[in-house]
């Protein structure tokens, strides 16, 4: 349901398209519906929005945006990004509140997973 002046979606640049779209479906389990050749959009039970055929990509240190996932299990987490084509662009580090790793999904775009366990000394 959409909510007067809240977030509402949220878009990113993807060079590929198919790649991005793998990514999500296999590590965070996002269901797209494509419009076209240049754009699919993608629902989740919190979060709705889209990737656009683009070769930029959102990053932190070009003042990109950073959406930042949750974890019970961020080892677990880190695995099945390396494994499905992320790419770890911070490894982990504590911040207050418990540890958290960047990484990139095929398109380049960076995003973040977060837990509040305690960092271990290596994380896969």
């Amino acid at each position: 349901m959409h909510k007067h002046e809240q977030l509402d979606y949220v878009e990113w640049p993807a060079a590929n398209l198919a790649a991005t779209k793998a990514f999500f479906e296999t590590v965070f389990h996002w269901h797209f519906t494509d419009y076209g050749p240049d754009y699919t959009a993608f629902s989740t039970p919190v979060l709705s929005g889209g990737f656009y055929r683009a070769e930029q990509s959102s990053q932190t240190s070009t003042g990109g945006a950073l959406l930042v996932f949750y974890s019970q299990q961020i080892e677990q987490t880190q695995v099945k990004i390396e494994k499905n084509g992320g790419i770890i662009n911070r490894p982990v580090f504590e911040f207050p509140g418990g540890c958290r790793f960047h990484f990139l999904e095929p398109s380049g775009n960076e995003f973040a997973v977060w837990s509040e366990q305690l960092c271990v000394s290596e994380v896969i």
